[in-house]
């Protein structure tokens, strides 16, 4: 083989080299990455543990050149800040949902287990399986903003719910019935001096914790509100409770259908079937835990305020505790389609049968 034969080959090689498509698992922690890395047409390289500041200094070095770098890691407390700084250099970054990688049941998890198994997947989801893990959307960081504050408005509700009942199950041990809304300071004046001098010191410590978090939720309140200002809502859904959805669903138009919003709900009954035998059972619970909550709630005021809506017609009509709570729960999956309907434009209110509130004030 003459020189210019193997600077030829030498060059094909290179460019080929530089054009690799390589794909990187990460399992992230606060303290440490653990990745490991995949060429195309080669089985996954040893994973390696690495600080973040390595990590993010070798993943860079990958990216250069012509090669197209994909990467993965899992949802989790570390936000969507390492996302971010991925995509700004280049690499197509996928945040995917938390689940178990142990299929062969092993019982075996380690930070390296977790990095093949995703960058295994991740090789298998490029390749056009869709199936093999769930896709989390990441909001824009305007859209994080919001959710925060929501989020926090959640938080020191949960807080002050729990220093309510800390306190009256204190009270309810010396065998003092407490009555409802003990805590606030109209109803706290008159009932706190009949509590033992013992007992009362002791309660007035989460009287006062409870008291705190509740100014908080009132002043997160108005904030989240806001969020909603503007636009005309369905009569009993409310401001509040429509800022919370729009917040946790970031952006209607990311369903293609309605088994989509229904299924990102969790209020799809779940199924056992096979064969000619099919059962269904309780709803699945899989999505987001909160729209869930909100659109329940939504269901009972609705109740009260939208009799004419078609699907709380069959609520109405649904006799007993149990039969009740079935019927709330289809109409949420509906109502939770319909404003998707009405959100991206595909059919207006009036022709779901809900009724429109003026828009609120800024």
């Amino acid at each position: 083989m003459n020189t210019n034969e193997k600077t030829k080959d030498s060059s094909l090689a290179k460019a080929k080299e530089e054009t690799t498509t390589i794909k990187l698992g990460l399992d992230v922690h606060a303290a440490q990455i653990t990745v490991c890395r995949q060429e195309e047409g080669l089985g996954p390289q040893p994973a390696q543990k690495m600080s973040w500041e390595k990590a993010l200094k070798w993943i860079r070095e990958q990216a250069e050149g012509e090669r197209k770098v994909f990467s993965c890691y899992e949802a989790g407390p570390c936000g969507y800040g390492l996302h971010r700084i991925l995509e700004a250099m280049g690499v197509s970054n996928i945040v995917v949902a938390p689940q178990r990688w142990d299929e062969g049941n092993q019982r075996v998890k380690t930070d390296k287990r977790d990095a093949r198994q995703l960058v295994d997947r991740l090789d298998r989801y490029l390749r056009g399986n869709r199936k093999v893990f769930a896709v989390v959307r990441v909001p824009s960081e305007e859209q994080e903003q919001r959710r925060c504050v929501v989020r926090q408005r959640g938080a020191a509700l949960k807080e002050r719910n729990r220093c309510v009942v800390r306190g009256h199950g204190m009270m309810l041990a010396q065998g003092v019935r407490a009555p409802s809304g003990w805590w606030k300071p109209a109803c706290w004046i008159e009932f706190a001096p009949k509590l033992p001098p013992w007992l009362h010191e002791q309660i007035t410590l989460w009287q006062q914790k409870a008291v705190s978090f509740e100014k908080e939720v009132v002043a997160l309140e108005k904030k989240v509100s806001l969020q909603s200002a503007g636009k005309a809502l369905p009569k009993g859904l409310g401001s509040l409770t429509a800022s919370l959805l729009g917040a946790e669903i970031l952006d209607w138009n990311r369903f293609k259908n309605r088994r989509q919003v229904a299924s990102y709900t969790g209020l799809c009954p779940s199924e056992y079937s096979s064969g000619e035998r099919r059962r269904q059972g309780a709803i699945t619970k899989h999505g987001n835990p909160r729209i869930r909550h909100h659109l329940v709630e939504a269901v009972w005021r609705l109740e009260v305020w939208q009799p004419d809506y078609p699907p709380i017609k069959k609520l109405l009509a649904a006799k007993g505790p149990r039969t009740r709570k079935r019927a709330a729960v289809a109409v949420a999956r509906r109502l939770a389609i319909d404003l998707w309907r009405v959100e991206t434009g595909q059919c207006s209110a009036q022709k779901l049968g809900l009724q429109l509130m003026p828009a609120a004030k800024a």
